[in-house]
């Protein structure tokens, strides 16, 4: 028995993790298609048409709308005999492919890590108080400074400009841009320093260097510490001490203008889905979704009787159109139903 199927932009790629063929998490399946989430090895997914795919087809065409793994533990699942003897070498898939962008929707309630809304509070506490100046003025300093501030913690600081949200925010920004810096001399010794400090703080990436804005976000919070001695901090810190959006090694924008402003965070509401790779000898490479066209034939090893019964039920539930893998169009041109040779 032959059944031809032809099909218009199938996407060949998925966008949530685990797999068909199991029981949905209670929460479900998760998006994995984030712009941040495909930056994650394996996140950027591509499908080919396996035997899954035909199944998933063959259930459709006879009106199961149940997943796959549900159809198949039936006591009755009518495919039985035939998927344990279809073969890969029976589904021959003629297909061209091309890629697009697409833009995919996420209502997952994610936020956008680089923005905000709402007025900013220019005149927080954070930035207008007496000891603003000497807590925000450990960014302005260079690389010497803030290693021997690390070693010594005696080094007298002020800010040379005038503060608010928007200045400290692009002073970290930059910061966090700066190129990782090596694990030798001063920065050696006093990285040493700060993990005797904060032990449970992972400070090096993975070529062994140390961010440089790990430096000052720690340099931060030893300033912290340092001022506490004399001075309320209890309208400048969170309620778990630290500073919104300031770890000891890192700086996430959106929770540290989120303190900031009279606004909530700014939800994402879809992205390109694209991934972008450097590789060695090819420069930046680009990773967009793939659509194909083309001509499914599904052979299948199997009497005539038996063919003649899958062609009613197909005929009897109706199909006239339906998605192969995710979304696009595809249907049923002709049904054959003799023995194959």
């Amino acid at each position: 028995m032959k059944i031809t199927i032809e099909y218009e932009s199938s996407w060949r790629n998925s966008f949530l993790d685990g797999s068909n063929n199991e029981k949905l998490p209670k929460d479900g399946r998760n998006f994995i298609s984030s712009m941040t989430s495909l930056k994650q090895d394996g996140n950027f997914i591509q499908r080919n048409i396996t035997k899954d795919t035909v199944m998933g087809i063959l259930n459709r065409l006879i009106g199961d709308q149940r997943k796959l793994y549900q159809a198949r533990l039936c006591q009755d699942y009518y495919f039985t005999d035939i998927e344990k003897s279809l073969l890969c070498s029976n589904i021959n898939d003629k297909s061209s492919a091309t890629n697009e962008l697409v833009y995919i929707r996420n209502v997952t309630g994610s936020t956008d890590q680089n923005s905000f809304t709402g007025l900013i509070k220019a005149n927080d506490a954070a930035f207008k108080s007496t000891i603003s100046s000497q807590l925000w003025g450990i960014l302005w300093l260079d690389l010497e400074q803030i290693l021997d501030f690390i070693l010594t913690y005696s080094m007298k600081i002020s800010c040379p400009i005038f503060l608010d949200p928007i200045v400290v925010c692009g002073r970290i920004e930059f910061l966090s841009a700066e190129k990782p810096v090596n694990i030798e001399g001063k920065v050696k010794t006093a990285l040493e320093k700060l993990q005797n400090i904060y032990t449970n703080i992972n400070y090096l990436n993975a070529k062994g260097q140390v961010p440089l804005v790990s430096l000052y976000s720690s340099a931060l919070y030893i300033q912290i510490e340092k001022l506490k001695q004399n001075n309320d901090f209890s309208t400048i810190l969170t309620k778990s001490g630290g500073l919104s959006g300031i770890s000891k090694r890192g700086f996430t924008k959106k929770d540290f203008m989120d303190r900031y402003t009279t606004g909530s965070k700014k939800l994402i509401y879809g992205n390109p889905y694209l991934l972008k790779q450097k590789k060695k000898g090819e420069g930046e490479v680009i990773s967009l979704l793939t659509k194909a066209n083309g001509v499914l034939e599904i052979n299948l090893n199997i009497a005539e009787e038996r063919a003649k019964d899958l062609e009613q039920k197909i005929i009897d539930a109706g199909v006239s159109s339906f998605y192969l893998g995710k979304k696009g169009l595809a249907y049923v041109t002709n049904i054959d139903t003799r023995e194959n040779s």
